[in-house]
């Protein structure tokens, strides 16, 4: 929206952001379809946005000048910045996309001491962190999370499954398929949750939508990389994470199904202990880490 308040036509916003006249035009239908409001008025030669358009805009232009501005703010706070910081983070997303994160953190702040530990279960085995990576809800009042990145949970199954066993066209289609379910702490993993996808966000979010498929798991692990190969080798279907998910289905190894419904979703927050008390260097680790996935994680490309 920022780019689009800057240019006299579609066209010309879409020079400027280095992508087609209608890949752009695509992109602010959903847009405005998701807020259900028109953002801009299009004509062949022109573009104007709607009093909506220009206020989102607005707001958009002001995000990127912060965004701008964050590495000469960090660079900022970490003069001076010195002492311990330890950061739990669950195994595999912490390899693949935290310990990356970590290591440009520690260059623009070396005088913190940083410490990553990996868990099965960083949450609640939190231990004596000072900062939480996790995946999936949270109801803790004595902690503050702090959103880093959407993350759906998607059914797979691999190519080799689907052409012996055929393909689920409705979630209650799911009951009657081998199934592998991952058994990460003590909820029910047999009940997978889902919703039929809605331009409206109040449809969407509504309780009366969300249903429900009991699963009897012919396959069970505590290890979600396990359940993915065994996915992969053809064993059944898999809820996995979108973050996991969508690089073994860009390389053909798994297939997404049934994207007409939404699987409850596992958000990837970063937590910190209270909101007093809070360190100058665990403000800067959030902020970093916020920034470190914005505009976009890069699992949403992937697929």
């Amino acid at each position: 929206m920022a780019t689009l308040m800057r240019s006299a036509s579609l066209s010309a916003a879409a020079r400027t952001l280095n992508v087609t006249a209608p890949a752009l035009s695509m992109r602010l239908k959903k847009l405005e379809l998701t807020l259900g409001m028109s953002l801009a008025v299009r004509s062949s030669r022109r573009l104007r946005l709607t009093a909506p358009g220009e206020q989102l805009g607005l707001q958009a232009q002001a995000m990127l000048a912060q965004l701008n501005e964050l590495p000469q703010a960090l660079r900022r706070d970490s003069l001076g910045m010195s002492g311990e910081l330890r950061v739990t983070a669950p195994f595999g997303f912490g390899r693949n996309h935290i310990g990356p994160l970590l290591a440009r953190f520690a260059k623009a702040h070396p005088g913190i001491r940083l410490t990553l530990e990996l868990l099965e279960s960083p949450w609640p085995d939190k231990r004596d962190a000072d900062a939480v990576v996790h995946i999936g809800n949270v109801r803790d009042s004595s902690w503050v999370a702090y959103p880093l990145a959407e993350n759906e949970r998607w059914l797979c199954a691999s190519p080799a499954y689907l052409r012996a066993h055929g393909t689920p066209t409705t979630p209650r289609d799911v009951a009657a398929h081998a199934c592998i379910s991952i058994q990460e702490n003590e909820e029910d993993v047999t009940l997978w949750h889902y919703r039929k996808r809605s331009a409206s966000k109040r449809a969407a979010g509504s309780a009366k939508t969300a249903e429900s498929v009991r699963i009897t798991p012919t396959l069970t692990t505590n290890d979600g990389e396990v359940a993915k190969s065994w996915a992969e080798q053809g064993l059944g279907l898999v809820l996995r994470s979108q973050w996991d998910a969508a690089p073994s289905v860009a390389r053909g190894r798994l297939v997404r199904l049934l994207e007409a419904w939404r699987f409850d979703a596992a958000p990837i927050v970063i937590l910190v202990p209270g909101r007093k008390g809070v360190t100058a260097r665990q403000q800067a680790l959030v902020r970093f880490m916020q920034a470190g996935f914005e505009p976009q994680p890069p699992w949403v490309g992937a697929a």
